[in-house]
């Protein structure tokens, strides 16, 4: 009896069972080996890699009942575990050949497919499919009235194989002349030559070997048609690149679906172009940018060049190019725009007008770059600002603090990954002009390092002769400078590459007095803050005894910065106070200071009470201003030992050893044993050991402080000194004597020693200080021995600078 059965593509065929005569309806149930896109014929060796799974349950159980399996294929893909109505109708019987151990220690099983087999039913069983199974009668040749067709067609379709150089095409070719099993030659040419496990089910559920070999001419057919298809296509993308060179099968692609859109490929091309036709800029820079567009519109849009070319053009159609400020320059508007902006600082300022000057009757000069040195906090970054503001130009900061690579100024290469211009370049586009003030703040930070020396790359910018065609790495177009107006900010002059240094011109800014910050405080920090915080005159009043008092107790400090944050935090308590109604307005006077900011956070240096032996007042430099610094002598029983403590550097040890060696040549007319050095030790010591101490200005101070130990004279309580001392007692000149001279004066100070070379320097001293100070020119340490010791024949001195009020005393304001 035959069987009716629907393929998976449901069709229904006809099948005929293998012995009907003996037992039509004969089954048997196999276990099922499930394959996913991939078919088993007859009469082939049959390869399974992967065991795992029911797969591996159903190879268990054909082994342990030694009976063979059912390779049925299944067409989804997607599930690893299909459902019955997923399974082709026909599979193969097989059964185990040998199992084969892999180098990674995993194991594949060999099959020998035995035959064809049509699938009654599929039931579940413990893990696995089991199906029960009819076997299908095959065929061995063709009726010989259509053999010989169908054996040309075939033959022609290996032929069309083998010219598409299909691996296996040849051998399918000798074997079809040879052969006379045309059935098991139509399975195995299935096998080895389809490539699509569909077309290899169709001739899979063919068992008749006619409609078998007519199925496998047409699948055949389909699968050369198709692979003409794609090699034509090939080609043709091949062909159009090796036209053009530079154009990608994607852009073939991209032209395709464009054309099928309507849309017009160089509408930003179109968009770029006016931009640059309808621009201002220099006939150079429009050349180059054209060029670069015309690169862009051969390019692929994916391609990775066409992504580099768009940053270029967006970031060179930025730049202001042939644009310039014009701005007037007026000394007079620009002297009342200064005294507006900032207090005090009169010589910075009448430097500032005299350059400003020289630009309004010369607007074309040139080599005029300043450079604001100070502490933090004067106003350096502010002053160079108004300057700007002054001359009525936009300006471009440009922060150098930790820059160590010079393509931080000079740009990267646009070629490179995420390629920028340069800083110059960022602030011209900023400051929307070609001829800003750029203000290179912390120019002093610069370090080198192995991406190159930033100060190098600097040079070109600041050099007058060159920066008219400064040229950034990554606009490869040269730049015109010269408009420019470069005014540089630093801490300190002594870390200035001396490159740059020598291109540039120093205006010193040094630290403020308490008066002058009372003042900036009064016309600028307090009107800022009441207005950054909401609040009225009326509402916050300060008065002038608090704000000393913060000066002087609240805040460590050359600039204003700290002063400011404090008078920020009265603003706040104040504004809290208003919005929670206890108070309608508040005044901070003296008397409520620490209810506000708290207990002081800086003490005066307080000076003895008593004349002391071995301890005299040094004055010290440093960032916050100046500082009064003691130095103390201690005299032991020894061996001529010395020792330094108080984090000391290396120039302030040197100035004491010189300091010891010149009190051993003086030591006779002080009465101090000749062979002190060796019958006692030394211990020089600088109080607040945790602080570094660096600098040579201390030798006069431990000179006298060294004789005070040694001979028991006590040292004046009331004198400071400072300077320089050599091996021969010469008093050296010295730096920062302004802040000096302020830190002796606000610890209750009343004599200052100084090296008679800097008396010029006392002209920029306030008033009000040097009318309450005594100052005593030194022109060697015995001059300062004399001013110090305490019951020393009294001596003229020549060039001791006596006050017009000796008696006056220092104002403390309170309200």
């Amino acid at each position: 009896m035959n069987i009716i059965a629907r393929t998976h593509y449901g069709a229904r065929k006809e099948y005929i069972p293998m012995n009907e005569t003996q037992n039509p309806l004969a089954t048997r149930t196999l276990p099922v080996i499930a394959l996913r896109g991939i078919v088993a014929f007859p009469h082939t060796t049959f390869r399974l890699d992967a065991l795992s799974g029911s797969v591996l349950l159903a190879f268990s159980y054909a082994m342990e009942h030694n009976t063979s399996v059912l390779l049925l294929c299944h067409g989804n893909m997607l599930d690893e575990e299909p459902t019955n109505e997923d399974f082709f109708t026909v599979g193969a019987v097989a059964k185990v050949k040998k199992i084969v151990q892999n180098p990674d220690m995993s194991r594949s099983v060999i099959f020998d497919v035995l035959s064809r087999a049509l699938v009654l039913d599929l039931t579940q069983g413990e893990s696995f499919l089991m199906a029960d199974i009819a076997d299908l009668e095959e065929e061995i040749v063709l009726p010989a009235d259509i053999a010989p067709e169908y054996i040309k067609r075939l033959r022609d379709l290996l032929r069309g194989y083998e010219i598409l150089q299909r691996e296996g095409a040849h051998s399918a070719l000798m074997a079809l002349e040879t052969s006379d099993d045309i059935g098991r030659l139509c399975d195995y040419i299935a096998a080895n030559l389809l490539n699509d496990f569909r077309r290899k089910q169709m001739l899979l559920d063919e068992v008749p070997v006619a409609s078998r070999i007519a199925s496998l001419c047409v699948r055949m057919a389909e699968e050369i048609e198709i692979a003409v298809c794609d090699a034509k296509i090939e080609n043709v993308v091949r062909d159009s690149i090796e036209e053009n060179h530079r154009e990608y099968y994607l852009r073939e692609q991209l032209k395709a679906i464009q054309a099928e859109l309507g849309v017009e490929e160089d509408e930003e091309i179109q968009e770029y172009s006016e931009k640059i036709a309808a621009s201002g800029f220099p006939e150079y820079v429009k050349a180059k940018l054209t060029k670069e567009l015309g690169r862009l519109a051969k390019t692929p849009f994916g391609a990775a060049e066409s992504t580099v070319l768009r940053n270029y053009l967006d970031i060179c159609m930025e730049i202001p190019w042939g644009t310039r400020a014009e701005g007037e320059t007026d000394v007079r508007e620009a002297k009342t725009v200064l005294d507006e902006d900032h207090y005090g600082l009169q010589k910075v300022k009448d430097r500032v007008l005299e350059y400003i000057a020289v630009r309004q009757i010369s607007p074309d000069v040139k080599g005029q770059i300043l450079c604001l040195v100070g502490p933090p906090g004067v106003g350096k970054t502010s002053i160079a600002i108004s300057v700007a503001r002054a001359m009525k130009r936009p300006y471009g900061r440009i922060s150098l603090g930790g820059v160590r690579d010079e393509a931080d100024i000079r740009g990267h290469r646009k070629t490179y990954v995420g390629a920028m211009p340069g800083r110059i370049v960022d602030a011209l586009t900023d400051a929307k002009a070609m001829n800003p003030v750029i203000i290179l703040d912390e120019i002093d930070k610069l370090s080198a390092s192995q991406l190159g020396d930033p100060a190098a790359a600097l040079l070109e910018v600041l050099d007058p002769e060159q920066n008219s065609s400064f040229r950034d790495h990554f606009t490869e177009l040269p730049m015109d400078l010269s408009g420019c107006v470069f005014i540089a900010t630093a801490n300190s002059f002594d870390s200035i590459p001396a490159p740059l240094l020598d291109r540039m011109e120093l205006i010193e800014l040094t630290s403020y007095t308490d008066k002058e910050k009372l003042a900036i405080a009064q016309q600028h920090l307090i009107p800022k803050q009441l207005a950054n915080h909401g609040l009225t005159k009326q509402q916050l009043r300060i008065t002038e005894g608090a704000l000393y008092e913060i000066i002087r107790h609240y805040t460590k400090e050359a600039g204003v910065r700290e002063l400011e944050r404090k008078v920020a935090a009265v603003c706040r308590k104040a504004a809290k106070k208003i919005a929670e109604g206890t108070a309608k307005s508040v005044t901070l006077s003296l008397s409520n200071v620490v209810s506000y900011l708290g207990n002081a956070k800086f003490l005066d240096e307080e000076l003895c009470e008593n004349d002391p032996v071995g301890i005299v007042n040094g004055l010290a430099y440093t960032t916050t201003g100046g500082d009064l610094l003691k130095v103390e002598v201690a005299v032991l029983d020894g061996t001529g030992k010395i020792e330094l403590t108080g984090s000391l550097g290396e120039v302030m040890k040197e100035s004491a050893r010189i300091a010891v060696s010149y009190v051993r040549s003086i030591a006779v007319e002080y009465g101090i044993s000749s062979d002190f050095y060796k019958q006692k030790d030394l211990h020089i010591h600088f109080p607040e050991g945790a602080t570094p101490k660096d600098g040579p200005s201390a030798g006069v101070a431990m000179t006298c402080a060294i004789v005070s130990a040694l001979t028991g004279i006590p040292a004046k309580r009331d004198v400071a000194m400072t300077g320089e001392v050599t091996l021969h007692g010469t008093v050296l000149p010295i730096g920062g004597l302004k802040e000096k001279v302020m830190a002796a004066w606000r610890s209750g100070v009343k004599t200052v020693l100084i090296p008679r070379k800097n008396a010029p320097d006392l002209d920029e001293i306030d008033q009000e200080v040097r009318r309450e100070l005594r100052f005593i020119y030194c022109d060697s340490a015995k001059d300062a021995l004399v001013a110090t010791l305490a019951g020393q024949p009294q001596r003229t001195l020549d060039g001791i600078c006596i006050p017009t009020q000796t008696n006056s005393t220092r104002t403390t304001c309170q309200v």
